[in-house]
Order: structure tokens, then C-alpha cells, then sequence
């Protein structure tokens, strides 16, 4: 197929986003993978370059077909904004409105066909919400503007893939939201993804809720028996490498060592924690069960350099290698 066009939100412009992307953008090596189109703010990109010390044209374009994506050059559907003299790392219902805007028209160019990927740059919560957009991040706000009813945030690292049953609400409310079902078609989701991603048979290892995976019933409230153990026996009847509920300390353990393709973790900290140990610039996340491919950095808006160069690219180079390649498969 064609090099595929990816659409890069800009994400939160008073964070980290417009740098990691000029970064990500001036290296050639992008390039040969991918024809990115920035989705965002022009003069706010031109400013990150300044900061950054990158030698590149910020280059705004109608469409996605009008870009040149040639190394050197970032084309930029420029969507305005972001008000001149706008600060870094500070949160702002202008920055959230912003981020909203830029993936809101990324769906809109992935839905007819103008594009064949989404990479996002990170948002930040408060300000989404400052502006009006109450959603708990950019999984829910794309399954909204997409129109799907439920999807799963899958993280990547080097050696290690997880995919979550449940992501942004509290521990206790986790639990509660836990039941076979949603296990079940957590784990068929992401089994899907890298078959699709040619994988083969995936290796799958599910998460007990509890320590020692409840050890038969001393912990917890049997929820390793009522939530897990029967979503885990349908897919296995379904002729699927899957095994578990399994404790988590061991888990991911035998799956970075190799037993595992897959993870799956019941909630947020349980599945983000060991991808993050390993260091937040190899990170990927990818939404899966969206009618879009998606991926995005793993990692926040980090007001706390924005503004200062030295934010890291990495998970941003890497991020955008992954949607190049998931749309090629696709």
C-alpha cells in the first residue's frame, strides 16, 4: 500500500506535545514510515521548533492530501487555537479546548478515509474537563466521537504488551465494574489485535484481582471464581491460549521472560505500573476495539519541563512507528 498518512494530534499545548512532536518530526526516519499531517496549532509548532532548536518549516495545509510529508517539513492542519503569548505548563480550559478540537478532527479525517491512523500527543484531564469535555481521557473521548460503545487501552513496551478491563475510575469501583463478561471480551479484543498484528496464536495470561490470585478463597470475596475463572473457560473452549486468573507479581514476570504474549490486567496501576518501570520513552498505548487505529505516548503532559526542550521523543517516535505499521496490516 501507499506510505500511510498519519493524523498526530497535538494534544495539550501547554505541555510537552508540540516539542516531542517537532522532535519525532525532524528525524528522516519518521518519514520513511509514515506521512504525518500535525493536527493542531501552526504558530504554537513553530514556537516548540524554536524551543527545541529544530531546523524545520511548519507548513500548514487544507488537507492531508496537500501535505509533502518530506523530511524537514511538518504539514500542519492548523485549527488556531492557541492565543499568542499562551504559557507552557500551565493548565488552562484553552489548552483542554484545544486538545478536544485537534481529536475531534483527526477521527473526523480517520472516519473518511483522509487518513489511516490517529497518533496522540498527551492531554491533560483537568483542562478537558476545564473545557466543558468531561471525559477521562482520550480512550473515552474517541469512543464517543466514534460512536463505540466500549473499548480497551492495550500499553507496549519492548517486552511487554497489557491490555486492561479497566482503566480511569477508582480501585473500588474497578472491582465492582469487573464481571466475566467484560473480562471476556477484553481478552478477545486484544487477542484480535495481534493476531491481526500477525502474531499467530497469542499467549495470554489473565490477572487475578487479588494477591496470590485469592488462594483458593483466604483473600478477597471469591472474585477470581465469579469474575474471572468463567470468562477464562469460555475462551478456552474456544481453542485460545489463555491461562489464569494468575497472581499479578508472578505474571509479569513470566511474560516479560517470554511465557506470555499478552496481559491482561483487571485495572490501571496493576497493568500500567510494570510497562512504566520500564521507562516511559519505549512506551506505546494503543486503544483497541475502535473502528480507527490509535496509538499514543505513554506518558503525560509534564508541565513541569514543558516549555524547556528537553522533553524526550522517543515514545513519540516509537508511537508513531506502531500506527504506521497497523495500518499497513489493516
Amino acid at each position: 500500500m501507499p506510505t500511510p498518512v498519519i493524523a498526530v494530534t497535538m494534544g495539550d499545548p501547554s505541555g510537552i506535545g508540540p516539542e516531542i512532536i517537532v522532535k519525532a518530526l525532524a528525524r528522516p526516519d519518521v518519514h520513511a514510515l509514515c506521512r504525518p499531517v500535525v493536527i493542531g496549532d501552526a504558530a504554537r509548532l513553530r514556537e516548540a521548533a524554536a524551543i527545541v532548536g529544530a531546523t524545520v518549516t511548519v507548513r500548514p495545509v487544507a488537507r492531508p492530501a496537500d501535505g509533502l510529508g518530506a523530511a524537514g517539513t511538518i504539514d500542519c492542519i492548523d485549527l488556531k487555537t492557541v492565543p499568542s503569548g499562551h504559557p507552557f505548563g500551565v493548565m488552562s480550559a484553552v489548552s483542554g479546548e484545544a486538545a478536544y478540537r485537534a481529536i475531534a478532527k483527526a477521527a473526523e479525517l480517520c472516519r473518511t478515509g483522509e487518513t489511516d491512523a490517529i497518533c496522540t500527543a498527551p492531554l491533560n484531564k483537568e483542562a478537558l474537563h476545564a473545557a466543558g469535555h468531561k471525559f477521562p481521557g482520550h480512550t473515552e473521548l474517541l469512543a464517543h466521537l466514534t460512536g463505540t460503545p466500549e473499548v480497551s487501552m492495550m500499553l507496549v513496551g519492548p517486552r511487554l504488551r497489557v491490555i486492561h478491563v479497566t482503566t480511569h475510575i477508582g480501585l473500588v469501583d474497578a472491582v465492582a465494574k469487573i464481571e466475566p463478561g467484560l473480562v471476556e471480551r477484553t481478552i478477545a479484543r486484544g487477542r484480535a489485535t495481534l493476531v491481526a498484528a500477525g502474531l499467530g496464536e497469542p499467549r495470554i495470561g489473565v490477572c487475578a484481582i487479588n494477591p496470590h490470585a485469592g488462594e483458593n478463597g483466604l483473600f478477597g470475596h471469591g472474585e477470581e471464581a465469579t469474575k474471572i475463572d468463567p470468562a477464562v473457560a469460555t475462551c478456552r473452549a474456544r481453542g485460545w491460549s489463555v491461562e489464569g486468573p494468575l497472581p499479578g507479581d508472578t505474571l509479569f514476570f513470566r511474560a516479560y521472560r517470554g511465557d506470555f504474549d499478552l496481559v491482561v490486567a483487571m485495572y490501571h496501576d496493576q497493568g500500567h505500573i510494570p510497562i512504566k518501570v520500564m521507562g516511559l520513552e519505549a512506551g506505546v498505548n494503543i486503544t483497541v476495539g475502535l473502528p480507527v487505529i490509535r496509538t499514543s505516548v505513554d506518558h503525560g503532559t509534564a508541565f513541569d519541563i514543558a516549555g524547556r526542550g528537553i522533553a524526550d521523543e522517543g515514545s513519540m517516535v516509537e508511537a508513531l512507528r506502531q500506527a504506521a505499521e497497523l495500518a499497513v496490516r489493516r
